[in-house]
């Protein structure tokens, strides 16, 4: 016999009961003005970007970016399959039953937590100061380890893992603690457990692998 709902996943389900296919038509469209906007900043911290853009010399900055745009939306629903699957394989591992359908759903709306990162970068830069180049709004990360030791003092090799070791990463776990307390019915402290072992821990293996293959 499934445990009852606890008062607190009553009020989860209620809060993030709503349609879905309009909340990810929201995030792509969110994340594309975003970065269309950090690109444009970024392009004109470039010197004599103008110039360089009429002789076609920035023609791989535009094509990247437009397959980024593309990309965006499948990266998305990869994304959320392979967090949603680790969550779902995991659970089942420990004893955890959860619906991988609740899961998937349940990434989808977490990943409002991603919004934030790329906003701060957008309007810590926003009117940026003459001395500014390309590079610092290309390399921000707020509030990560790579934004407290700075980009320009340690390897370039450690610049994405430090990235990704950042508040956010942390507010996101806190979430889908509430998100797996939710849809399996288990307590926090079991809540907690699955989130460490199906996301910080295969997310610290990747850091490590990047580490150990970068060239």
């Amino acid at each position: 016999m499934a445990k009852p709902a606890s008062p607190l996943a009553q009020r989860i389900n209620e809060a993030i009961d709503f349609d879905k296919r309009i909340f990810f038509l929201f995030l792509v469209l969110t994340f594309l003005v975003i970065r269309y906007l950090t690109n444009t900043l970024i392009l004109e911290a470039i010197p004599e970007s103008d110039r360089l853009d009429a002789q076609g010399d920035l023609m791989f900055f535009h094509i990247f970016n437009t397959l980024n745009y593309i990309w965006t939306p499948f990266a998305l629903l990869w994304k959320f399959t392979v967090i949603a699957f680790l969550f779902w394989s995991i659970g089942l591992m420990v004893g955890y039953k959860a619906n991988f359908k609740e899961l998937w759903k349940f990434a989808l709306v977490a990943e409002v937590v991603f919004i934030f990162p790329e906003l701060l970068r957008l309007l810590v830069y926003m009117n940026p100061s003459g001395n500014i180049s390309y590079l610092d709004i290309q390399n921000f990360e707020p509030l990560s380890a790579l934004w407290i030791v700075g980009p320009s003092n340690i390897d370039e090799k450690f610049h994405y893992p430090l990235s990704v070791l950042n508040i956010f990463e942390l507010i996101y776990g806190a979430f889908w603690v509430l998100g797996f307390h939710s849809i399996s019915r288990r307590t926090l402290e079991e809540s907690t457990l699955v989130v460490l072992l199906a996301y910080f821990l295969p997310l610290l293996i990747w850091l490590g692998f990047y580490i150990g293959a970068y060239r």
